[in-house]
């Protein structure tokens, strides 16, 4: 399990510091944040109880990983994690309401998914998202898991021909075909007009350049009016030089 504690380290660190959420407080300020950027920033339709909290079935069985600013008081970054344990307690992986994952369930034992990743309007520059980056793999190492999954979003504010041309450039990328899933609201990928030269979100870009497959054509999520592919990442594809950069950032 993910160390809940700053090392002296991190806390000489300036100001930014990775770990888990340990309290009720600091998982509903991380639902906030992720509130402002999905519902207020990006528009998303939110079903929710207690007003400009993003919150669903999954969260109680998450844990919840945070990026801190320390001078501020404030957080600045989150994931959510559903380890395979969660995911047998809640009754599936999120990711399942998108996808079909029948030809991973073999894996299922050792699939960590991860979800809800946002970031601080005022704190997109990369160290927060190399600091989540640290937290994500220091946990699968510690829990020993094999594989990673997860959506990685592409907004579709142009009517989705920008994702169309995403998915265009990601072929060199696909998962082998023992690990396609499929979507159950596919992007209708045919009926829009590619952007050729789209830049890949930054977050999509860091999970390929890591060695994370994508596995199979996208889904079309219309409350969050994104193009969502699956991406996996076995912990054998991480190179143990990469692996230990982003842990030794967080130490």
């Amino acid at each position: 399990m993910l160390d809940r504690h700053a090392s002296p380290r991190a806390r000489a660190a300036p100001r930014l510091h990775v770990g888990l959420a340990c309290c009720e407080s600091e998982v509903i300020e991380a639902q906030r944040l992720r509130y402002r950027v999905f519902a207020d920033e990006l528009g998303a339709r939110l079903q929710v109880c207690t007003p400009g909290v993003d919150q669903d079935v999954y969260d109680p069985f998450c844990d919840h990983l945070i990026v801190r600013d320390e001078q501020r008081g404030r957080i600045v970054g989150t994931y959510r994690i559903l380890s395979p344990g969660a995911a047998r307690r809640v009754g599936g992986y999120y990711s399942e309401n998108e996808f079909d994952l029948t030809r991973l369930r073999h894996l299922r034992g050792n699939i960590v998914e991860v979800g809800r990743s946002c970031i601080d309007a005022d704190y997109r520059s990369g160290a927060v998202i190399s600091l989540l980056w640290a937290g994500l793999i220091r946990y699968m190492l510690h829990g020993r898991y094999e594989h990673l999954i997860g959506c990685a979003s592409i907004s579709m504010v142009d009517g989705g021909h920008g994702a169309a041309g995403i998915c265009g450039q990601i072929d060199s990328h696909l998962a082998p075909l023992e690990y396609r899933v499929f979507p159950r609201l596919p992007l209708p990928t045919d009926r829009l007009k590619a952007i050729d030269n789209v830049e890949l979100p930054p977050l999509l870009r860091g999970y390929l350049r890591a060695g994370a497959w994508v596995c199979g054509d996208p889904a079309w999520d219309p409350d969050f009016n994104t193009a969502d592919l699956l991406l996996m990442m076995p912990m054998s594809r991480i190179s143990a030089r990469y692996a230990k950069h982003f842990v030794e950032r967080q130490s």
